[in-house]
């Protein structure tokens, strides 16, 4: 498995308007070949941002990859200009392959 995260620092106020992003967004996921799971995080509050994370499951590394060059990925994607303000700065990306799964 492979595990997809991206940290967005969230400018304080904004996050409502953030998590309304997410919430009303089709992400095509479903449809895509080798997705697992999808979270949304919110993490701890800063002086001047709340921390964010998104965590996407996938079956592995090239189903990720694969996604990232799909038109499911692009339709996703394609609002993510509409959101003056909200960000500081661009999401940090960090991929992880799964060693140790405890259920």
């Amino acid at each position: 498995m492979f595990i997809a995260m991206n940290r967005f620092q969230i400018n304080k106020g904004r996050e409502a308007d953030f998590e309304k992003v997410w919430q009303d967004r089709d992400t095509h996921l479903k449809e895509v070949p080798g997705f697992m799971n999808f979270h949304l995080l919110r993490g701890p509050e800063e002086e001047t941002y709340t921390l964010y994370s998104s965590h996407s499951v996938w079956a592995s590394r090239d189903a990720f990859e694969d996604w990232t060059k799909s038109e499911a990925f692009r339709k996703a994607h394609a609002n993510a200009g509409d959101t003056n303000g909200i960000y500081l700065g661009h999401p940090q990306f960090e991929g992880f392959e799964v060693v140790q799964t405890v259920e």
